[in-house]
């Protein structure tokens, strides 16, 4: 386990730099359209200024590749969070200039640094720590909160926590570790996941270390043809990775060696128009008519879907089972949803995992209906696929 910022002592007038990950979506008025990763962060930020500390948070906004880019600034996030934390944030315009502004803070005060990706040395793969040091000089000890960044080997999300010392976990942080952990390491029995999206490339890693761990495994999405066209079904128009055709049959075989219950769709909702408006009829899985593309589960499969996971103990999403953000080809997912949200609302542990997942449970359900809905898309994934993180592995051991 690593430490977290309740292992440290006294920290009264103390500075705490926080990478936090606030990457918002912003309107054209540059207005914060959801703000959910800002609240994830309240509860750490809280923490440390209701025990004095001076708070610095560093946070990346977008993509722009180590230039100062006006369209990246988060300037009207700093406003925006004014709100949320009823105080004035001291928006700090450069790492050049942050020390006058650092010195100035007065304890339990919050200041956010402007876009760290401004600085070519942030996303630098190389050994160089010459900006890490001058981050250092910034804080008396370091607070990794951003695990939507920690799977990123970045100076302010890992090279920095090899300076800094002591280097922890924020309350968010170590809610994502310890969930995913236990889900994943110590689950009450049995075990479901579910495994979505389109590719079975990108999971590939997902499904080959769940195979380990899970007693049922519901394979659903875009990734399902790829394993009915393995198997000689006829799948009209829809997503199929061929050069993937032999991994599926090694992942079937794999999970009929462990005893692993594969769940897979029976029947789908095709469709000869993506848009939603042309013929959508229900179909068997291996009998899709040409010209026509499976988009969702169909009512067996629903039904074959959440009775797994109603008597499941555990219960861990990554990825949709259909294409959702079409309201047409929406209900296999919102199915496999609320069939979670019976089972956590019976006992059950449920994680969901993966920005997909994540939006289509906040499009269906609330995130108070599951036990732990995850901050970090493409980190939730790697954790998932059992790899170390750059960004948790940095910080100290407890």
């Amino acid at each position: 386990m690593k430490k977290s910022i309740k292992d440290l002592g006294d920290i009264k007038g103390k500075k705490a730099l926080i990478r936090v990950d606030i990457n918002v979506p912003l309107d054209e008025n540059k207005n914060v359209t959801d703000d959910t990763r800002i609240q994830a962060i309240v509860p750490t930020v809280n923490y440390l200024r209701e025990r004095g500390a001076k708070i610095i948070l560093m946070a990346h906004l977008g993509r722009p590749k180590g230039e100062k880019n006006p369209e990246f600034t988060l300037e009207p996030v700093a406003k925006y969070m004014a709100k949320v934390f009823g105080e004035e944030i001291v928006f700090i315009p450069s790492v050049e200039e942050a020390a006058p502004y650092v010195e100035k803070l007065q304890d339990g005060q919050i200041a956010l640094l402007e876009n760290i990706r401004y600085y070519k040395a942030e996303e630098a793969k190389d050994d160089d720590m010459t900006f890490a040091e001058e981050l250092a000089k910034l804080g008396d000890f370091y607070v990794n909160d951003a695990f939507g960044a920690a799977h990123r080997n970045h100076t302010s999300t890992a090279k920095l926590a090899k300076i800094l010392k002591p280097a922890v976990s924020g309350l968010l942080m170590e809610k994502e570790i310890r969930c995913l952990s236990q889900a994943l390491d110590n689950p009450e029995r049995p075990f479901t996941a579910v495994v979505g999206g389109a590719k079975v490339s990108s999971k590939i890693g997902v499904l080959e270390n769940l195979i380990d761990k899970v007693d049922n495994l519901i394979i659903g999405g875009g990734m399902a043809y790829t394993f009915v066209k393995a198997n000689g079904g006829k799948i009209g128009n829809s997503i199929c990775e061929d050069d993937q055709l032999e991994v599926a049959k090694a992942i079937e075989k794999k999970a009929a060696e462990k005893g692993v219950k594969l769940v897979m769709a029976t029947d789908v909702l095709a469709t000869d128009d993506f848009s939603g408006n042309g013929t959508n009829k229900f179909v068997a899985i291996n009998e899709i008519p040409d010209g026509f593309e499976g988009v969702d589960a169909g009512p067996d499969s629903r039904k074959a879907f959440a009775e797994v996971l109603k008597n499941s103990k555990t219960i861990l999403m990554n990825g949709p089972v259909g294409a959702f953000e079409n309201p047409k080809f929406a209900e296999g997912t919102k199915a496999v949803l609320e069939a979670i949200v019976e089972a956590t609302k019976n006992g059950a542990t449920s994680v969901i995992g993966g920005g997909d997942s994540v939006s289509a449970a906040k499009k269906f359900c609330k995130a108070e209906d599951f036990t732990h809905v995850s901050t970090g898309g493409g980190a939730s994934l790697e954790f998932i696929e059992g790899k170390v993180l750059p960004g948790v592995a940095a910080l100290d051991d407890k």
